[in-house]
């Protein structure tokens, strides 16, 4: 199960040696975010020992249709090589009509014994049977597959929903005083994430295809983005619903253990892996004397503050996640451990 390694806010690089402290005293495998080969390289000198290699998130402007855009993958591929264990690329809107073209492109950078698995990652609001289609289109590219990220199917489901379920004028935003009488709809669509997920995991174990995830909760009434939330966190509202006065999210706790049920029950280990691709917690959080020690020389700690909260909801959800894995772990034929060998 990893977690996302990144400095995140301004500042030197004591800030990475924050985050490599937080992921070794979590024993928690890292996801990097990396523009090029160089970006990468430098990050995983940061990343304390561990079993489980790394997964690089490329630039969400990557596409696997451009030309140039595959030759950077391959450029990660060739530079990269078994350092780490898979590659994120997002889809985009236009690849729904270009079926062929994509899988063709598949093809380029994932048919191959060695290096990375590329995955491509479901973010554009696809038809989720297209997205199944092309992991089975795919899934004979031995290197290639793709990243099932939860909250972006959820949040498609959930607004196609409310399409057919609300007016376009309806205010469905936290905040907004309109939201409190569409409240019961917004619930209601919000739940059909989850089933929407687990029907989609099934499917893709189903045809035997090789998943990355990205594990994140939200809502649809947050403004901005709606979704790269922890888990354990709820939707403050000024009204009362079912006795709180705050929303539910889409999967929450138990939510993310019936995905991770799903998972390990579905895929065999050697085709699945894991990651917490959590970014929105704000906040501040005193640093302990060990890692006040690799701070000694900044007159401002603020960032250092925040960047370590963000680490501590980061590894808060890593707790709750692994958990459950290892209660789920005897059924899954030891997964956890293969998966940390293969992917």
């Amino acid at each position: 199960m990893r977690g996302l390694f990144q400095q995140r806010v301004a500042g030197d690089d004591a800030l990475l040696r924050l985050a490599s402290l937080r992921f070794a005293q979590a024993a928690m495998p890292a996801e990097l975010y990396a523009d090029t080969p160089r970006d990468a390289e430098r990050l995983l000198d940061y990343l304390p020992d561990h079993a489980t290699r790394p997964t690089v998130h490329l630039n969400r402007g990557t596409n696997l249709l451009d030309p140039d855009s595959r030759a950077t993958i391959l450029a990660f591929v060739d530079r990269l090589g078994d350092r780490v264990s898979g590659l994120i690329v997002h889809d985009k809107r236009d690849m729904i009509d270009r079926v062929p073209d994509l899988v063709e492109a598949l093809r380029a950078v994932g048919d191959r014994t060695q290096g990375p698995h590329v995955f491509m990652e479901y973010a554009a609001g696809a038809p989720l049977d297209w997205f199944a289609d092309v992991a089975r289109r795919a899934r004979s590219f031995e290197r290639a597959g793709v990243c099932v990220d939860i909250g972006h199917v959820g949040l498609a489901e959930v607004r196609r929903r409310l399409g057919t379920t609300l007016p376009p004028s309806a205010r469905v935003t936290a905040g907004d005083p309109g939201l409190q009488d569409v409240v019961a709809e917004v619930q209601a669509a919000t739940r059909e994430a989850l089933p929407s997920v687990l029907s989609l995991i099934s499917e893709l174990g189903r045809l035997g295809a090789t998943v990355h995830f990205h594990l994140h909760d939200g809502h649809p009434a947050i403004p901005g983005l709606s979704d790269h939330f922890s888990f354990l966190t709820r939707v403050p509202v000024p009204f009362e619903v079912d006795g709180a006065r705050s929303l539910t999210q889409m999967f929450g706790p138990a939510g993310l253990a019936a995905i991770l049920h799903e998972a390990t029950s579905r895929i065999t280990p050697d085709r699945l892996s894991l990651t917490l691709e959590i970014h929105q917690a704000e906040g501040r959080l005193p640093l302990d004397p060990e890692a006040q020690e690799l701070f000694a020389h900044w007159r401002d700690r603020t960032n250092a503050e925040r960047l370590n909260y963000w680490l501590s909801v980061v590894t808060s959800n890593h707790v709750l996640a692994t958990s459950y894995l290892s209660k789920l772990a005897p059924r899954a034929s030891g997964g956890v451990k293969q998966r940390d060998e293969r992917l």
